[in-house]
């Protein structure tokens, strides 16, 4: 009697070096000068929904309008998409940005 043996195929090092890449990285919440929103507004969106103190939020809002951008919080794909289109919802300029850990 041959019992039939099930083999399982093996994962191609492709997928698994996929796999690594998508826990390897962080993702960015990028938010963007704009024109329209006032400084003590910006400040005040940063610290209800990013929950930063009242310095923290400054610093940020200065970065944005004398660099153009900052980077205001870095994490999970999923926490970072929710930030993102909660600032967004309060009309902040914010896009996400992958960003690679380096391995040494």
């Amino acid at each position: 009697m041959n019992a039939a043996v099930e083999t399982l195929p093996m994962p191609s090092p492709a997928s698994e070096t996929l796999t690594e890449l998508e826990h390897a990285s962080r993702w960015l919440v990028v938010v963007l000068n704009d024109p329209v929103n006032l400084m003590s507004y910006v400040v005040m969106v940063f610290r209800k929904v990013l929950g930063l103190d009242e310095i923290q939020a400054r610093k940020h809002m200065l970065e944005v309008h004398e660099k153009g951008r900052s980077v205001v919080w870095s994490g999970a794909r999923e926490q970072a998409e929710a930030y993102a289109y909660t600032l967004q919802q309060w009309q902040l300029t914010t896009v996400l940005e992958s960003e690679e850990y380096e391995t040494d």
